[in-house]
């Protein structure tokens, strides 16, 4: 009956490693199943473009609207990728994701409001050095560099 059992153990233990997958193998297909590397382009644009809008005193409110959702769409459609298989990149890119959201919902009310204006830029600084630490994490996790 102990052998059995023993023989069993081993049979589960031999199958589950067959199927399992290295850490590095699965972040590397989670970073190209999620498009990270162009969303991080593409946010880093969008936010680039909404700081730019920001910094313009007479930009019209519709036209900071415009920008500013761009920036939250895309900060969502990437955010809709987590989790990764990594769970430091997944608190890291978490925090860029809420960052940048916050700064283009900030940025959609902040037309009138120096105040407002400079509270979105300092969210979107945030949420853009975030988003720089996640893409280290998750070069070293996919180990690509």
């Amino acid at each position: 009956m102990i052998r059995r059992l023993t023989a069993l153990l081993l049979a589960g233990l031999i199958l589950s490693a067959c199927g399992a997958e290295s850490s590095v193998t699965a972040m590397r297909t989670w970073v190209t199943q999620s498009s990270f590397r162009s969303s991080l382009v593409v946010l880093s644009s969008d936010a680039h473009n909404s700081a730019k809008a920001l910094e313009i005193a007479s930009m019209s409110s519709a036209n900071l609207h415009t920008v500013c959702a761009v920036l939250l769409v895309d900060t969502e459609s990437a955010n809709a990728s987590l989790p990764t298989p990594d769970g430091q990149s997944t608190t890291l890119l978490s925090s860029a994701y809420t960052n940048l959201g916050a700064a283009a919902n900030e940025c959609y009310n902040a037309a009138a409001s120096p105040a407002k204006r400079a509270q979105a830029l300092f969210s979107m600084s945030k949420g853009l050095a975030a988003l720089s630490e996640a893409a280290a994490r998750i070069d070293v996790a996919a180990a690509t560099k």
